[in-house]
């Protein structure tokens, strides 16, 4: 089936199979929307599209948090913000759908106003404290909460709602017979525990009889893909829904990062498929046209995507088109789009940006103004993320005289090293292919293995120094004896064949090289591996979620971890490490140890002629992340294009 045939939900009609899945833009004060919501809808929409689906919405008072950072579809007030996104889907052509949460006993981790809710009480394993048990009359309240805020949706000019019952949320809790232990109309067998959707379902479809409804339902604990099939078989006959859509995991583990190689429904969701004729969607990491085509082969009538959609909204018309290598890839790290700091962002896309504003917020470091003659060329000094981004937008505005000079015997720089990490190859390895792709397309000469002479520079206009930085050893003695993390997983596995005591010391910040580093010996089979970090706990840097899909996965690995030691020598048989508090001192055995390095900018040593003007991006001006380099590599490009 092809992915850009139309399809049809009852009188809804789809421009093709792709439909844009609920997320939020972090847009919302005090619960209401702001300004900048819809137009972010409308770029999505734009890009062709067929159905999108807002989420980050709650539907009643003690779901939502002090923060005020949800919108609050229940109150009057919402409906200005809901009619701006609904208007924005709908102004690029898409089917608008806003998707309704109600949290029950899960709070994300934020504060809130009340006290959770549930329909037992019964903990969830990512909570503190237990919920208090919903009274049957409260129920009532519940259902309409949703009719409220379906109401208020379909007043804002929505064509339909989707009803949350997947992550282990309240609907989602009373269709798991782990959470619902109710000995009333709404828990015991199955049908008892269906009952609350479709009564909601009823209600709304009452309320707001113009309004398609769908649900979206998720393979957890207590719900596997046989008890799924079971529910929507149920459901099936007690709800009117016009579309189910399929997804995987509870709270904390749903967004999968790029560990996650491919789409985990893909060859599973037949017993869904066969409980169902109506409309099946199915999402969760969908990358390449590949996964999606497989996905409708295999019986699904839409897929679904989010994040894809975050770092290039013009997914869907490039996939149309057959423009596969022009999609800007999602990576899946989990970064930017994860933190809602202060908006929804992308780690890849620096075209995401705060309301009113063109690019992601960035400064390029002017090293020297010069005297550009606006005859000479432009010569890109690296070619890690930001060389690459800045080249490109050069070349893609016409520029046919773009040099790029990189020491290195292949494309990337410190990315490259990253992507060659366990369980990181696939997310950073799509990125820095869609650099090399996108650069074999354009006109901008490649010179690899080396750097520019001052020959090379004279009658040039502009120079952007984008040489990246490295990974330094700490000046310890014995540390000669010693690896950064990157000299080891640039050697990869065969380094490790005869280590069978690995330690690897971290920075006390807990990001990935620590992790990469671990990993890596995991798969070598070394025998013992022991972290040591001048911090309380391992691996705190990551985003949470993948945090939580980290821990699972060391699950049974040979590791130990050691905080609060800071070492003090590298000796032939091992680290000699103190404890930061009691100052005592002992030897951890190791064949090898490897630190995580400070990382230090590269400098350039070649002259640069008086005439050129001269920009450093990226880890050249101070190191920190992919984000930081993308967006400067665009920012300094922007800047010689303005001249």
């Amino acid at each position: 089936m092809s992915l850009s045939k139309p399809f049809a939900i009852g009188t809804l009609r789809l421009r093709n199979r792709l439909v844009a899945t609920a997320h939020g833009t972090g847009l919302v004060r005090d619960g209401l929307g702001m300004p900048g919501d819809g137009e972010y809808w409308r770029r999505v929409a734009e890009g062709g599209i067929a159905m999108a689906i807002a989420g980050g919405t709650g539907v009643a008072a003690e779901s939502t948090y002090r923060g005020g950072n949800v919108l609050e579809a229940y109150r009057p007030e919402a409906v200005p913000g809901l009619r701006d996104r609904a208007a924005g889907m709908k102004a690029g052509g898409a089917v608008a759908v806003q998707q309704l949460v109600h949290l029950g006993r899960e709070t994300l981790g934020a504060p809130i106003w009340y006290h959770p809710v549930a329909p037992s009480p019964v903990r969830s394993p990512r909570e503190p404290v237990e919920p208090r048990a919903l009274l049957l009359e409260e129920i009532a309240d519940v259902i309409e909460a949703f009719t409220q805020s379906a109401s208020n949706c379909a007043e804002a000019g929505f064509d339909g709602i989707e009803l949350h019952a997947a992550h282990g949320y309240l609907l989602a809790q009373f269709l798991s017979p782990d959470a619902n232990l109710r000995t009333d109309r709404y828990g015991g067998d199955r049908e008892a525990r269906v009952r609350l959707v479709s009564e909601v379902t009823s209600a709304v479809r009452a309320a707001a009889p113009g309004l398609a409804v769908g649900i979206r339902l998720s393979v957890e604990p207590g719900l596997d893909v046989e008890e799924l099939a079971a529910v929507v078989a149920v459901l099936e006959l007690t709800a009117e829904l016009d579309w189910v859509n399929v997804t995987v995991g509870p709270r904390g583990e749903y967004v999968k990062d790029m560990a996650t190689e491919r789409p985990p429904l893909l060859g599973t969701f037949a017993p869904i498929r066969a409980a169902t004729a109506g409309p099946l969607m199915v999402s969760h990491a969908f990358r390449t046209r590949e996964e999606i085509e497989t996905a409708l082969a295999e019986g699904a009538d839409l897929v679904g995507m989010a994040r894809p959609l975050i770092a290039d909204p013009e997914l869907p018309r490039k996939l149309m088109e057959r423009r596969d290598r022009e999609i800007r890839p999602c990576v899946s790290c989990n970064e930017d789009c994860r933190l809602f700091d202060p908006m929804l962002l992308c780690s890849v896309n620096p075209e995401l940006a705060l309301p009113g504003e063109a690019r992601r917020r960035a400064r390029p470091l002017l090293v020297q103004a010069g005297l550009p003659t606006n005859g000479g060329g432009i010569v890109v000094v690296g070619g890690g993320p930001a060389g690459l981004e800045c080249a490109l937008t050069l070349a893609r505005s016409g520029r046919d005289d773009v040099v790029l000079f990189d020491s290195g015997s292949v494309l990337g720089g410190a990315l490259a090293t990253a992507a060659r990490a366990p369980r990181r190859t696939v997310g950073w390895g799509r990125l820095l292919d869609f650099y090399r792709w996108r650069l074999d397309a354009s006109k901008v000469e490649v010179r690899l293995g080396s750097a520019p002479s001052c020959g090379d520079l004279a009658g040039v206009d502009e120079i952007v120094l984008a040489t990246g930085s490295e990974e330094t050893l700490p000046e310890l003695p014995g540390s000669a004896r010693a690896l950064t993390t990157s000299q080891l997983i640039d050697a990869g596995a065969p380094r490790l064949a005869d280590v069978e005591r690995l330690v690897i010391v971290d920075d006390g910040f807990g990001w990935w090289p620590g992790v990469s580093a671990v990993e890596l010996a995991i798969a070598a089979g070394v025998a013992a591996i022991t972290v040591l970090t001048p911090a309380g706990l391992f691996a705190t840097g990551i985003p949470a979620e993948s945090r939580i899909q980290l821990m699972q996965r060391l699950t049974n690995a040979p590791l130990r971890t050691e905080s609060f030691l800071a070492p003090t020598a590298v000796q032939a048989d091992g680290l000699r490490a103190a404890h930061r508090f009691t100052g005592e001192s002992h030897v951890v055995p190791a064949d090898l140890v490897v630190f995580v390095g400070e990382r230090r900018s590269i400098r350039v040593d070649t002259p640069f002629p008086d005439s050129a003007r001269v920009h450093a991006i990226g880890d050249t001006v101070v190191p920190r992340r992919v984000s930081h380099a993308i967006a400067e590599g665009r920012a300094a490009a922007d800047r010689i294009l303005a001249r």
